[in-house]
């Protein structure tokens, strides 16, 4: 059965996953590129993001390559697209990686502004949603045709469908860094209340996994 989940998705230790001042030169913030270190090494982001070859084997990459099995959609909400905010002002902005991103499914952008779909090389397609997260999970899900939906951020997505008990299982790398402001994933949102439970973790030298499912 299709399910929703967040992968390798990462937090400072004080529970931001992303820095403040998001714009074109920090699109993670101000701070932000340091949460991911566990994954630059990796030999999933070498070959997805980078197209090189090498990098570790061990449980950073065991958690990075599970993170893109079984994956038939995903959805984004517009920052994780891009930088630019309001209506679009043309069609030259394609997303933060270039002619081919590491998706090679369909992808799904929350925006309350419409745009006509953009295919990029490599199988992925950008398709803009504009009435509402439930929407996109149903288009995701049917485009999915039984995979896995992965819910890719940013943080304000994330809570929105947090708040919905929408999301079925979140993988959070945990890493010891300090940003001390951005965007906080869990304020003010009650997990246990919402039926959520840690059912995992490991800790590596860069980050701490953990899963967190819903019961």
């Amino acid at each position: 059965m299709s399910k929703l989940r967040v992968s390798a998705f990462t937090l400072s230790i004080d529970g931001f996953g992303a820095g403040p001042d998001q714009d074109l030169k920090n699109p993670l913030g101000v701070g932000g590129e340091a949460l991911h270190e566990w994954m630059f090494g990796t030999r999933t982001f070498r070959k997805m993001v980078l197209g090189k070859d090498g990098g570790t084997t061990e449980t950073d990459e065991a958690f990075a390559a599970r993170s893109f099995e079984n994956v038939g959609a995903w959805i984004l909400g517009r920052n994780m697209f891009g930088p630019i905010r309001g209506e679009w002002p043309d069609e030259s902005w394609k997303g933060w990686w270039g002619d081919n991103p590491p998706y090679h499914v369909p992808v799904f952008v929350l925006t309350h502004h419409q745009r006509d779909p953009i295919v990029m090389e490599g199988g992925t397609t950008f398709y803009f949603v504009t009435d509402g997260i439930h929407s996109a999970l149903e288009k995701a899900k049917a485009a999915a045709d039984g995979k896995d939906v992965r819910l890719g951020g940013g943080v304000s997505t994330i809570r929105q469908y947090l708040k919905e008990k929408l999301i079925d299982e979140m993988h959070l790398a945990i890493s010891p860094v300090l940003l001390g402001a951005g965007e906080s994933l869990f304020a003010g949102i009650d997990m246990p209340k919402l039926g959520y439970r840690c059912s995992e973790q490991v800790a590596t030298p860069k980050a701490t996994h953990v899963i967190i499912e819903r019961a």
